[in-house]
């Protein structure tokens, strides 16, 4: 799989502060630095340091856009379990760097459990899913099979994306 920064815990444990600004940056990433800082409590420049080393260090991901993909002609979403061949274990990155290409796929899931990945996936319609399903994943030598549930509605929780509570404190 492609690497990555290190798993925060690895890098430096965080204190209130750093919770503070992933809190608030959970809610709203487009905040300005001047804005944080005052939410926070931090001087500016403060601020504008802890930030850069919680994205250097890899606590901060990244920054998105939450697009609905019904703008995009996408009206039907489904979440697909994936099972990999016993042997296909050494080309899971391939798969993951494949799948993540694909216009369809909005996200992919490494899970532990009965299957191994979870894709969820956006297309315009039944014809478009069954094709992807059908020629871009049954057909892959590396899969097992497949389970599609499709999604009737999804809610992102208010406020919760990437959201973190400082220790003892309610998220």
């Amino acid at each position: 799989m492609p690497a990555r920064p290190l798993p925060p815990q690895d890098v430096r444990p965080l204190d209130s502060t750093d919770h503070a600004i992933l809190r608030v940056l959970g809610s709203d990433a487009r905040i300005s630095n001047k804005e944080l800082a005052e939410r926070v409590g931090v001087a500016q420049s403060t601020c504008l340091a802890r930030v850069r080393t919680l994205r250097e260090s890899g606590v901060i991901r990244g920054y998105h856009a939450d697009i609905d993909p019904r703008a995009l002609g996408h009206d039907l979403q489904a979440m697909i379990a994936i099972r990999l061949q016993p042997h296909a274990r050494a080309v899971m990155g391939d798969l993951v760097a494949e799948l993540s290409r694909r216009s369809e796929v909005l996200d992919v899931y490494f899970v532990a459990g009965a299957n191994d990945f979870l894709v969820h996936v956006a297309t315009a319609s039944t014809d478009e899913l069954r094709r992807f399903v059908a020629d871009h994943l049954n057909r892959d030598p590396a899969i097992a099979g497949t389970e599609t549930n499709l999604i009737f509605e999804h809610t992102r929780a208010a406020g919760r994306r990437g959201s973190v509570s400082a220790p003892g404190q309610p998220s």
